[in-house]
């Protein structure tokens, strides 16, 4: 198996239990629920945590040209999760997650061919690929739901920024090493979000007492950071180690953390339906659990 395929399934795992408490967070399940900037904010400064590991790596300055695309690929990441969030903040998060991640492999096919060129790439992973993205694009159709242009453009325009996130911290590592640059990358994003405070409106609501002294969405909101800090380490480490011409198929894979999604929102719609309650007709049933066998075949010819 290749090195990075397991430690990307292990960070679409985590993102899955990310994205369910940010639903939770954002829903309003824990009772009133923050704004998606203050969210993006305390993201942010989570991410700062990351500085913890410099006792234990070799840290340096980067130079000039690692430094623009950190600041570049920072600037960019900000971009993309605040988006993400006025999305979840507004629609179902099963569709919003499932939207982005059925066209990110698209727009990251695209961008690699811009900056690197056609890529060479055995048959079996072309079908692999295939089958990937064509799991993710069933499991986010739902006929029940109107897809308005707002939902379109705000879930494809964030789709985007992950997607140019992906190219440029792949440049990132291609000119320092993997840690050094994912701790520069977290730096730079703590300062973007410190011009939330700028205005007095943003700064009311970052520091809101909802948002401060509600203990339920502290408790969801500091899961959603823990498992989402592990699961963009994970995948940060898996980018630094495939070959670009597999940045794609990296990012295909991300149908497994939508299946995993729905399944954890399935069980606590059944079970717990007072924190959390999404649609559950039979067909929608049926649709998930045929895109996920569709995934599973995919990443069968991956590990074949």
């Amino acid at each position: 198996m290749m090195d990075w395929l397991l430690i990307i399934i292990l960070a679409y795992l985590f993102f899955s239990f990310g994205s369910f408490c940010d639903k939770l967070v954002l829903s309003g399940a824990t009772q009133r629920a923050p704004r998606p900037k203050s969210y993006t904010f305390y993201v942010g400064v989570f991410g700062l945590f990351i500085v913890l590991l410099i006792p234990f790596i070799k840290f340096g300055f980067p130079n000039n040209t690692g430094l623009a695309w950190i600041i570049l690929d920072s600037f960019i990441r900000i971009l993309g999760i605040y988006t993400m969030f006025v999305a979840l903040e507004r629609f179902d998060v099963s569709r919003v997650m499932a939207t982005i991640g059925a066209t990110q492999p698209m727009f990251i096919f695209i961008l690699t061919w811009i900056f690197w060129g056609p890529q060479p790439i055995a048959a079996t992973y072309v079908l692999a690929f295939v089958l990937l993205l064509i799991g993710s694009v069933i499991i986010s159709i739902n006929k029940n739901v109107e897809v308005t242009g707002n939902y379109l453009k705000i879930t494809i325009f964030s789709s985007l920024m992950f997607s140019l996130d992906y190219i440029f911290s792949k440049f990132v590592y291609l000119n320092q090493p993997f840690p050094q640059g994912l701790v520069w990358i977290n730096i730079f994003m703590f300062l973007f979000v410190l011009f939330f405070l700028v205005q007095k409106n943003s700064r009311k609501e970052i520091f809101a007492k909802q948002m401060i002294l509600n203990k339920r969405t502290q408790i969801a909101f500091l899961c959603a950071q823990g498992f989402g800090g592990v699961a963009n380490f994970l995948q940060s480490f898996a980018i630094s180690l495939a070959p670009v011409a597999f940045l794609a198929i990296i990012n295909s894979l991300r149908g497994i953390q939508y299946a995993f999604l729905f399944l954890a929102t399935l069980f606590t719609s059944f079970f717990f339906p007072r924190i959390l309650k999404e649609e559950l007709l039979k067909k929608i049933v049926i649709q998930k659990t045929i895109s996920i066998i569709i995934i599973a075949i995919g990443l069968a010819l991956l590990i074949k």
